[in-house]
């Protein structure tokens, strides 16, 4: 497996390492059995946040 940033959901300790990656874990609600306006207002934070992590990653020009 090839990575250099790993995304984690809030699986702490359970979460597989992989030495020398960088790290995220974002804090998120899970959208299961949540009404339509939340799991939109869930999808458009991780779209928000996927995002930003594109844009620090990929510098623009």
């Amino acid at each position: 497996m090839s990575a250099d940033v790993v995304i984690t959901l809030g699986c702490g300790d359970a979460c597989p390492v992989l030495p020398g990656k960088r790290y995220y874990d974002w804090a998120i609600d899970d959208p299961a059995d949540q009404p339509e306006d939340v799991v939109r207002r869930i999808r458009d934070e991780i779209d928000a946040r996927v995002r930003a992590l594109v844009a620090e990653l990929v510098p623009a020009g």
